[in-house]
């Protein structure tokens, strides 16, 4: 944590917390050394769904190839966030009103996920349609067994089962379906892989991809393999190895030459960028455990609970006490950390070491750049909502 953030968390009032701080040079640092550790021939677009601040996307616009985003409301909210980029259009179920608003909008690739895409477009298209099918290619049995979440290689909402390409192959080759442009596949296949796993899936998608353009005579020109990379909370110094992944797709690219790849990180890019500052209200001693009882919680942010992991976080501790009784203090060195509703999911951290935390402490959580306040159920309850302090936005 940055000696920029802990000054920033220490200044603001009691009543202006919680708020989410965020870095933004530290977070295009981050983007520059993962755009230096890929190869030419890969393109790098950030899936807006992690974290789609204006201020955000504006910082990684000329460090990024593009956006992925997954509904009109996305690709219309990023859009006018960076005018000009390259947007890739995905998700398992569009409206026509959002084919419309991408067609009007001009998506740069469209992920097809389904027949039924591929009919809205060709009614809806004016003019070349540029795509990738979208496939929930199999995988080796055990491959995706440890990974946080699996979103192919089994039965799921996304993409075309394999066996639905050669239908969508013979839709492609009618004249009324002209203006759609085959460029490629598209398969992500799960979230939280580290790179050697990840660069196995990604070599194993380029393989099936290949194969299939060779069957039917395509000319295969671009192949995403998703996002995905590992992030760990339980150990934030642990990162996904760019460098090594990047090596692992030139070899790749050096086997297939003229083959543009392209993945689309998100909380392993925004992540680390961000934290959720607060103050500890109370300290409660319930049945031989303390509970430290703070501002906010996970109406907030919502990753550990949806997770079910621990929120990483640092104690910043406040000499003044205004107060004439007590100061309520953890006495057993642990304290599960839990916000402010009457649920008791509401926890970002459990039993976690907090040996001297007192009320009217600072707590500060990292790893809150990604899928925290954007995926948070805001209105439950209806605390008032956080603040939103950005370092290094127009040069401050």
């Amino acid at each position: 944590m940055s000696e920029a953030v802990l000054r920033l968390a220490d200044s603001l009032d009691a009543e202006q917390l919680p708020a989410y701080l965020y870095d933004l040079p530290a977070l295009r640092a981050h983007a520059a050394a993962i755009r230096a550790a890929l190869p030419a021939g890969v393109e790098l677009y950030y899936a807006a769904k992690a974290n789609p601040a204006p201020e955000l996307l504006r910082a990684l616009h000329d460090l990024v190839d593009g956006y992925e985003v997954s509904s009109g409301g996305e690709l219309a909210h990023v859009r006018a966030a960076a005018p000009g980029a390259a947007l890739a259009f995905g998700g398992p179920g569009r409206t026509p009103d959002e084919i419309a608003r991408g067609l009007a909008l001009g998506v740069h690739r469209w992920h097809v996920e389904s027949e039924r895409d591929l009919h809205l477009l060709a009614a809806a298209a004016t003019g070349p349609v540029d795509l990738l099918l979208r496939v929930n290619l199999p995988v080796p049995a055990g491959t995706l067994d440890s990974v946080a979440l699996a979103m192919g290689g089994r039965p799921t909402p996304f993409g075309l089962d394999p066996g639905r390409v050669e239908a969508c192959l013979r839709l492609l080759a009618r004249p009324e379906y002209a203006r759609l442009r085959l460029r490629g596949v598209h398969a992500h296949l799960a979230s939280g892989l580290a790179a050697p796993e990840q660069l196995a899936v990604a070599t194993r998608v380029v393989e099936w991809s290949t194969a299939l353009a060779a069957r039917h005579g395509l000319r295969l020109e671009e192949v995403n393999v998703g996002g995905g990379m590992a992030v760990d909370y339980a150990d934030p110094a642990a990162r996904f190895d760019w460098k090594a992944f990047g090596a692992g797709l030139a070899g790749l690219l050096e086997r297939h030459p003229g083959l543009t790849l392209r993945i689309e990180p998100g909380r392993s890019l925004s992540v680390y960028c961000g934290w959720y500052a607060t103050e500890v209200l109370d300290v409660k001693h319930s049945h031989g455990e303390d509970f430290a009882v703070l501002r906010g919680g996970t109406h907030h942010l919502r990753t550990p609970a949806t997770r079910g992991h621990d929120q990483p976080f640092a104690v910043r501790p406040v000499a003044d006490w205004p107060h004439p009784w007590p100061r309520p203090a953890v006495s057993t060195g642990r304290a599960t950390l839990c916000g402010q509703l009457c649920t008791p999911k509401d926890v970002l951290a459990h039993r976690a070491p907090a040996a001297g935390l007192r009320a009217a402490d600072r707590v500060v959580f990292a790893m809150a750049g990604a899928y925290a306040w954007n995926i948070s159920h805001h209105e439950f309850l209806m605390h008032p909502r956080p603040g939103f302090h950005y370092l290094g936005r127009d040069g401050g």
